[in-house]
């Protein structure tokens, strides 16, 4: 059978273009150039707070980020100034004294080693869980406030207000 020359052409024109699928690189690397700038800026903003199972953080509306600060960890065991332990929990609870010596020796330590130019006052963000008893927490920010540091922050996690609409 006869072919028309229109199919003829579509087929000379597919036979031509077959396999010749050619990827242009130069627009695949300025995307991916885009993308890397793009999750650079962004990943700055992020403050990741340390993550433990065994602490379940109280919930609130507030909508302020927290600041990169010295992080004091409550578990239902011990006491933890940046990841290492000072004191046990049932230790302090059943001691006398107003305040948390250990803790107290282990923030002035770290507000002496801090950079320069960091703020007047050191700062400081206490992480514990809902459960935890105030007597507990007072004590550790009468610690931190012996410690000399400015503001102490607790640790929540972000909850829907619902005001939005």
């Amino acid at each position: 059978m006869k072919m028309s020359r229109r199919a003829q052409r579509m087929e000379r024109t597919y036979r031509r273009h077959k396999g010749s699928t050619q990827l242009n690189l130069v627009s695949l690397m300025d995307i991916f150039t885009i993308l890397v700038f793009f999750l650079l800026v962004n990943a700055s903003e992020i403050e990741v707070l340390p993550s433990t199972k065994s602490i379940k953080l109280p919930e609130s509306i507030a909508e302020q980020r927290p600041r990169e600060t010295v992080t004091v960890m409550v578990t239902g065991e011990a006491i933890l100034v940046m990841g290492r332990k000072v004191a046990d929990v049932d230790t302090v609870l059943a001691s006398d004294t107003a305040h948390v010596p250990a803790l107290q020796e282990r923030l002035e330590q770290l507000a002496r080693n801090r950079r320069p130019g960091a703020g007047d006052r050191p700062e400081v963000n206490i992480m514990a869980d809902r459960k935890t008893p105030y007597r507990l927490l007072r004590k550790i920010m009468l610690s931190c406030t012996r410690a000399q540091y400015g503001q102490v922050s607790l640790a929540v996690l972000q909850k829907y207000s619902g005001d939005d609409g």
